[in-house]
């Protein structure tokens, strides 16, 4: 039996303990897509308690708690952060074969020096452990993200954002990691929400161009992108229901928004047509600037109406989407490809059965440089062992598994770094398998290469950081 989580967990063959423990393991971080709030690391924040840090905004360890039966006023409520924490240490027992099981604990192994396992049992021990670790300074934020070794992080931004805080960032001389604004123009697109109106008086006011239609709201963004590109901006990206595809002239389109600013309903045809031709001008807008586009699609969000009312979004009451029509994607990607305007692009889908279907498509759009279009790593629901295996599997067959840009935390929390160690473990054993079946040689400058581009190097060279 081998110990719990030890120096090669994952890691049950030889070649894989080699290609980890050689190239994997010491390999810089960069976070090309996170939640994390500048204005913490400005500050350089300092957390009270490990609740703060684990369960202050995580609604992965919501769901479970709630799974586990745990009373609402201890995980969103007011229950106090002794109790909140205590209620998540019952759960994490139950929690076998979670990826929140592995995670939780990689943490407490790697910032908190803790090897033993967190139940209710074992909650007070936890608790005052990290506690007293995270007064110290080596555990505020800015200390966090450099041992964890990272190089670059992109958070997420609005178009209407001042970027104040990656400002200051910028002109601080003693934190050396590059902290850069990402350009997520949802709401801009949103044309069916109720606060659309509103939204377009504010990036009005924050551009300087009256937008009084579809024409003037692209001058507004194209305002706004060059403003973010002079803070270092170059990747965007976008939460889509799917990546959809409904062309529409320039009258049809000119009255659908009229109708949006004017407040009102939207049919869902509308909303398609506006939403592709926004997608269109979005993306060649991107090439022509040289960003990277990312595409986040497949899920349902705010399922659950009655604690939506309660909570608001982000709470953990999203699911995956299986309506995806492919065929629209790569419609989208030929209309760009027609007058030579797709920028780099990732694809994101939360329903793993998409996995093949994005990998066709890639091959369909490969140009220029070497996997300009790249399926995005497993994300959000599958950000798992098995989920993980599956995309990197697919890709493989389909496509170029060696230029994949690898790992990203999608996270608010300044201890999701050791996503990354997890991912690693789970390609060195996906890569060394591989090796020791004989489907690849033990050709060890080849497997570095791979190895070290997954984990760092390919995301580096592909978005220029």
């Amino acid at each position: 039996m081998k110990q719990f989580m030890d120096k090669d967990f994952l890691l049950s063959t030889d070649a894989a303990k080699n290609l980890y423990h050689t190239y994997g393991e010491n390999m810089p971080i960069v976070d090309y897509h996170c939640h994390i709030n500048p204005q913490e690391i400005y500050e350089d924040r300092k957390f009270d308690t490990i609740t703060q840090v684990w369960l202050g905004g995580d609604h992965y360890k919501w769901r479970q708690m709630r799974s586990n039966g745990v009373d609402e006023k201890y995980i969103t409520g007011d229950a106090s952060d002794r109790e909140k924490f205590q209620k998540w240490a019952e759960t994490m027992s139950k929690l076998i074969g979670n990826p929140l099981y592995h995670w939780s604990h990689l943490e407490l192994q790697r910032y908190f020096g803790y090897t033993g396992y967190l139940n209710g049992d074992t909650a007070e021990e936890v608790w005052n452990l990290c506690n007293e670790k995270l007064h110290q300074d080596s555990m505020s934020a800015r200390n966090i993200i450099r041992q964890s070794n990272v190089t670059v992080i992109c958070t997420t931004d609005d178009p209407a954002d001042s970027l104040e805080w990656h400002q200051k960032i910028a002109a601080d001389s003693s934190f050396e990691v590059k902290v850069l604004p990402a350009w997520r123009p949802d709401k801009a697109m949103n044309i069916e929400k109720p606060e659309f109106a509103s939204y377009m008086a504010k990036l009005s006011a924050v551009s300087g161009v009256e937008i009084k239609d579809f024409s003037s709201l692209k001058a507004a963004l194209k305002n706004r992108m060059e403003f973010f590109a002079s803070q270092g901006c170059s990747v965007s990206d976008h939460a889509l229901e799917y990546v959809m595809y409904a062309p529409a002239d320039e009258a049809e389109l000119e009255t659908i928004f009229a109708n949006g600013l004017a407040g009102k309903a939207i049919s869902k045809e509308d909303e398609l047509k506006f939403k592709t031709a926004f997608m269109l001008f979005a993306a060649k807008e991107y090439n022509r600037m040289g960003w990277v586009m990312q595409l986040h699609y497949g899920c349902k969000r705010d399922n659950n109406a009655l604690m939506f009312e309660k909570l608001g979004a982000d709470t953990g009451y999203d699911c995956i989407n299986n309506y995806a029509p492919s065929a629209q994607m790569a419609d989208y990607l030929n209309a760009l490809s027609a007058t030579d305007e797709i920028p780099k692009t990732i694809i994101y889908s939360l329903n793993p059965n998409d996995n093949a279907s994005i990998g066709t498509i890639l091959g369909c759009f490969q140009s220029q440089f070497p996997g300009k279009i790249q399926q995005g790593s497993a994300w959000w629901f599958n950000d798992h062992k098995t989920g993980m295996l599956e995309q990197m599997i697919s890709l493989a067959n389909l496509g170029c598994l060696g230029n994949f840009i690898g790992m990203l935390t999608d996270s608010r929390s300044f201890l999701s770094y050791t996503r990354h160690e997890y991912f690693r473990r789970i390609l060195c054993e996906l890569v060394g398998g591989w090796v020791e079946n004989g489907e690849y040689p033990d050709d060890q400058k080849a497997l570095k290469e791979i190895i070290e581009g997954i984990s760092y190097n390919n995301a580096m060279n592909y978005f220029g950081f």
